[in-house]
């Protein structure tokens, strides 16, 4: 390949000596001329600045591919910059370095080895990447026109609020960072435990609003969390639609019907029967489309790419088809 390489870093996942050592070794690697090796330029991030920022100072100093190295924030960030606009400005590359990478798991990156990751961006070709786009607001309606309490988010894998969103706020950030992704398990039973059905309004496209019933929402654009597990069976980053998991248990025979929909319903019989769509049950509903509005009757956690971003009252989420081109 030719051009430059950003290399947007996160510092406190990785010492700068280490991930430039693992940048070297994969350059050796590919390219056996010195002379060959396309240029890399350093950008780091910091409290301020996530991602964007640096990703754009990349885009600016002319460089074609931006690799985000660091967790599920410094890819979102990056990936946020460079499709916001609906099309790429620049090839995608991730270094996977967080706790539950989980862009990197749902592509196939290796994991534990930023060589290997850095490898893969310097000798694939970018394929394209839905971006999705959620807008949330943390206060309630609002009839003045402020929008001032909104947010804006990009995002590549997943957005949503219930038992996912208050297990990544319960989590504990230092067990978190002994364990790895295993400290989620310790928080996910308070996170089950605390989690009530509401009612709340959802619209899917031009559809008319509708009243909803669940303790759990996760609007996706790709289907894997950590672990292995396959939430959302038919999510493709690549396929212009969003997919929704909708979960409504709420007694043990409810939860009980969740798990066989999850486990065998759209696990091991779609693996042995190859079956088509995603099944829906009593306790769980698998839906598509395009924009999704909601609207809450309260505040709830919410999640976006596995970071806590505070309470919401209402979002708005659309799809960006092929926004992004990523290695």
């Amino acid at each position: 390949m030719s051009g430059k390489i950003g290399i947007v870093w996160n510092p406190s996942k990785v010492e700068e000596r280490d991930l430039r050592r693992a940048v070297d070794g994969a350059l050796g690697r590919v390219f056996t001329a010195a002379q060959d090796r396309p240029e890399c330029l350093w950008f780091e991030t910091s409290e301020d600045d996530p991602g964007q920022g640096a990703a754009g100072e990349a885009l600016a100093q002319g460089c074609e591919v931006v690799v985000a190295a660091g967790g599920d924030g410094t890819v979102r960030a990056v990936a946020e910059r460079l499709g916001g606009s609906g099309s790429p400005e620049a090839e995608l590359g991730v270094v996977p370095l967080g706790t539950g990478n989980l862009l990197a798991r749902n592509l196939g990156v290796p994991l534990g080895n930023p060589r290997a990751a850095f490898e893969r961006v310097l000798t694939s070709e970018g394929s394209p990447l839905d971006l999705g786009e959620v807008r949330l607001r943390a206060a309630g309606d609002r009839t003045d026109g402020d929008d001032t309490a909104e947010q804006r988010h990009g995002f590549v894998v997943m957005v949503g609020f219930g038992i996912d969103a208050q297990m990544i706020a319960e989590t504990d950030d230092d067990l978190k960072a002994k364990t790895g992704w295993l400290a989620y398990v310790e928080s996910l039973g308070r996170a089950a435990s605390g989690t009530e059905v509401v009612e709340f309004s959802l619209q899917l496209d031009e559809h008319e609003p509708r009243t909803e019933a669940a303790h759990t929402l996760l609007v996706a654009n790709c289907g894997s969390i950590q672990g292995g597990i396959t939430l959302l069976p038919d999510a493709a980053p690549d396929d212009g639609e969003l997919d929704l998991l909708v979960l409504r248990a709420d007694d043990a025979g409810a939860w009980l019907d969740t798990m066989k929909n999850m486990v065998w319903d759209n696990g091991l019989k779609r693996l042995i029967t190859r079956a088509g769509a995603a099944e829906s049950s009593g306790s769980t509903a698998h839906l598509r489309a395009r924009t999704v509005r909601a609207e809450l009757p309260a505040p709830l956690a919410f999640e976006v790419d596995g970071d806590d971003v505070g309470e919401v009252a209402a979002f708005e989420v659309r799809i960006l088809p092929a926004a992004l081109l990523v290695r």
